[in-house]
């Protein structure tokens, strides 16, 4: 058994199948008690708030511009 598979083995517990990793995207675009709700972090089917990182306007601000200058820099044939 490679590494790989032995991790695998040991920690599937902590993973999400497939219908457990979509269950809050189709949850948060079909449930429509969520009809017009924008803007907001879920996990797991609940709304939480975000980390302090996320809530950040100065790093936000710096990753917007990181991104800019990052797809600028590509040229496109």
């Amino acid at each position: 058994m490679s590494p790989a598979e032995l991790l695998k083995f040991f920690s599937f517990f902590l993973w999400k199948n497939v219908p457990q990793g979509a269950a809050t995207t189709c949850y948060v675009a079909l449930h429509p008690r969520l009809n017009g709700v924008t803007g907001k972090y879920f996990a797991d089917c609940n709304e939480m708030k975000p980390s302090s990182y996320a809530r950040n306007e100065s790093l936000a601000r710096e990753l917007w511009e990181f991104s800019n200058k990052l797809i600028n820099s590509v040229s496109v044939p």
